[in-house]
């Protein structure tokens, strides 16, 4: 079966918490870009009350493999891992493979979820996408040729009666494998020397086990009213085909220069899938991105000038529809009629930094009221 769903929560982590509160699972997979994301994400489910740990191709062998064997004893639940860290991975007991971040091309996505329901079980593969992802979400749907329907995230009120229902049986399990004898004497001194009832002091010793932190989840605000933007015209920028770009300079003072991507038309890609991915990969954020011109086999993309050499030779492997970007500084074109304004050129106009927040077509679905949204596979046994 296949199922997916649309929520209004804007971070991802917050969504994944939810899942992971009540979900079932014995043990799963989350699969990241980065060798740094990994590292990230296990840090902050581990303070989230999660036994989570990373893999990556920084960590050396031997710190790997006593991972793995915490993973398929028992010790672990979550490992969250980036495609190259995870190849040969056999564990059975994983139950869930989570996309935390889609893949870029439709192999990664199937060896991912080849990797739950081993050993003849039955198992769950999750996949976030956000909405300027939508076109990898089509091409793996495309490949796969089993469509990827959307489903609903645990609301508070299921969080909590996990969280509730929990609670109640971690008393039980206390109860019936602890030895009470010396708390109970404790319990029952301060009973009688302050004359407090019974029921308050177990609540006062359940508050002091939270260690400040809130039991329930409060409930979630209403939907904030759309705001309709007041349509703001301003001249649009073109490409100049006829020599090498230099610098531009924004609004806020931010340079920028023009970088040649080997992506177009021809590929199918939007200005949503060329900022998605170059933001992904090189960590920047939508205000480093200026104008934007798809051509037939190429794209031109306004970027920060002074972009470490780290980050451009990751971008250097980025795919986009599949394709590596190969990005590198414009040098321009001998000049010719499309260097004067031709239809190729007005691109750059339409999805250009300078007109606010309006931002590109391909971003529409980041309103506040979209979030993210992820869908759910379940593999056949």
């Amino acid at each position: 079966t296949s199922a997916g769903c649309r929520s209004r929560i804007k971070r991802k982590l917050d969504a994944l918490t939810r899942i992971l509160e009540v979900e079932s699972f014995e043990a799963m997979i989350i699969f990241v870009r980065t060798k740094q994301a990994t590292e990230d994400l296990a840090e902050r489910l581990r303070a989230r009350g999660f036994s989570a740990a990373a893999i990556n191709g920084d960590i050396v062998q031997a710190q790997r493999e006593r991972t793995i064997g915490q993973l398929k004893s028992g010790a672990l639940d979550i490992l969250v891992a980036t495609d190259v860290a995870a190849r040969g991975l056999d564990v059975d007991r994983i139950s869930h493979v989570v996309n935390y971040d889609i893949p870029h091309d439709t192999e990664s996505y199937v060896h991912r979820i080849g990797r739950t329901g081993r050993a003849g079980r039955t198992g769950d593969a999750l996949l976030f996408v956000a909405p300027r992802e939508r076109h990898l979400l089509k091409s793996i749907e495309r490949t796969t040729r089993q469509p990827l329907t959307e489903i609903q995230l645990p609301t508070v009120e299921d969080v909590n009666a996990q969280r509730v229902s929990k609670f109640g049986d971690s008393i039980t399990e206390s109860l019936n494998s602890e030895n009470l004898a010396l708390f109970r004497k404790l319990i029952e001194d301060y009973e009688r020397e302050h004359d407090v009832p019974l029921a308050d002091i177990a609540a006062a010793l359940a508050v002091q086990s939270r260690d400040g932190e809130s039991f329930l989840m409060a409930p979630e605000p209403p939907a904030p009213p759309r705001r309709e933007r007041e349509p703001r015209e301003r001249p649009a920028r073109r490409f100049d085909d006829g020599g090498p770009s230099g610098p531009r300079v924004g609004r806020d003072g931010q340079e920028f220069a023009t970088y040649r991507i080997a992506v177009g038309k021809r590929h199918k890609v939007v200005p949503g899938a060329i900022v998605g991915a170059i933001a992904n990969e090189g960590g920047l954020r939508r205000s480093d991105f200026g104008h934007i011109s798809i051509r037939p086999d190429h794209s031109l993309v306004e970027l920060p000038a002074n972009l470490p050499k780290e980050t451009v030779e990751a971008l250097r492997a980025t795919r986009i529809s599949g394709v590596l970007i190969q990005l590198q500084l414009d040098q321009g074109a001998p000049t010719g009629r499309q260097g004067r304004g031709g239809r190729e050129d007005r691109a750059g106009g339409k999805f250009s930094r300078d007109r606010g927040d309006r931002g590109h077509r391909g971003d529409r679905g980041d309103r506040g009221d979209r979030g993210d949204r992820f869908a759910k596979r379940r593999p056949r046994d």
